[in-house]
């Protein structure tokens, strides 16, 4: 089993990454490997939607953070994406890397579990991960709970890595992850898969 640990924060080493790995130490600790993937600190477009993903299962906007992910997010069971709090919501970058990859290849991800983490100095945390949460619903993955909401709160690394709670909060999710991954596991031996979607109904407001 495997797990990638998506960083979208602008710094390599930040927050969002002391949180993600306290995650990694807890999912290693359970026998589950796991990689990070930083999706750098370089400009990243926005959907523009265009549809050809929907012809082509790729983005239109190649050589870029977003195609690397696609091309190996079926090697990996799971998926936590961390996202700093920028304005009380995701940041920009995160934002658009996050709309291209579910718009273009949500369809992949889903029954694979995903969780999203925030990383904040103060404030807006609830919001942002309200944001990040919605993509899992809308593409059918499990998401992994802890015993509060996955943040965390500090400045610097090092005072994100004095959040006691958070840290707690952080370790809780890596283990609840762990333990989804082994019942799906556990399920598809006895047999279980994953229930098929229904063809999709779509229901304008205006006709």
């Amino acid at each position: 089993m495997k797990v990638l640990l998506v960083n979208m924060s602008p710094h390599e080493h930040g927050c969002t990454y002391t949180a993600l790995s306290e995650v990694k130490k807890t999912l290693e600790a359970e026998g589950v490997h796991a990689d990070f993937f930083w999706t750098g600190n370089k400009p990243i477009a926005g959907c523009i939607g265009c549809g050809s993903c929907r012809k082509t299962g790729r983005c239109v906007f190649g050589g870029d953070p977003v195609t690397s992910f696609i091309d190996i997010c079926d090697e990996y069971d799971g998926f936590v994406f961390g996202s700093p709090v920028h304005y009380a919501a995701m940041g920009g970058a995160a934002t658009c890397f996050m709309d291209r990859v579910f718009y273009s290849a949500g369809s992949r991800l889903r029954g694979k579990p995903g969780a999203g983490v925030v990383s904040a100095r103060r404030g807006g945390t609830t919001a942002a991960l309200d944001q990040l949460n919605k993509y899992f619903y809308i593409s059918g993955m499990p998401i992994p709970t802890s015993q509060y909401w996955p943040m965390v709160h500090g400045n610097r690394p090092e005072e994100a890595a004095q959040d006691l709670e958070g840290m707690q909060i952080m370790r809780l999710l890596g283990a609840n992850m762990a333990w989804l991954l082994k019942c799906i596991e556990a399920g598809k031996k006895a047999g279980i898969e994953c229930p098929k979607p229904e063809p999709r109904v779509s229901t304008n407001f205006i006709r």
